[in-house]
């Protein structure tokens, strides 16, 4: 099973996503039956904030005085079974400028599976890794 712990920094979310921790849950509940999840037991938090402090966090962890969409920090980098993945961000504002194409939920879905899929080793640094995490979001993506 994956299960997350989010933790809610500014209230401004709750305009778009009245229940955090019931939306993830759900999104959840379906990825634990892919194969991708299937058998293990993960977990991570998720941060809802905001750019104000996604951009302190970028500067302070990656030396990038700027705002990003989605950060993530992996805990570990040998991935067991049973083990915590580590930490995402999320930007509020981006999300929800995002949003104006398609639905919030959409745009913040999106957002946590990439993030996931950074802490479960993925990256896109080269174009061929590009490719591998593109797809497998899409994959994950199509399931929820």
């Amino acid at each position: 099973m994956i299960k997350a712990s989010i933790i809610l920094d500014n209230k401004i979310w709750k305009k778009d996503i009245k229940n955090p921790n019931s939306f993830f849950k759900k999104k959840l509940k379906i990825l634990s039956k892919l194969n991708f999840f299937r058998k293990k037991n993960y977990h991570f938090t998720v941060l809802l904030t905001t750019n104000k402090f996604i951009k302190k966090l970028n500067n302070k962890f990656r030396r990038k005085n700027k705002i990003t969409d989605v950060l993530s920090f992996p805990f570990n980098e040998k991935l067991k079974k049973n083990s915590f993945l580590g930490d995402i961000a999320i930007s509020y504002e981006i999300v929800k400028k995002r949003s104006h194409n398609s639905s919030f939920a959409i745009e913040l879905d999106k957002m946590w599976i990439h993030g996931l899929l950074h802490l479960l080793g993925y990256n896109h640094k080269k174009l061929k890794d590009y490719y591998k995490m593109h797809n497998k979001e899409k994959i994950i993506f199509k399931h929820l």
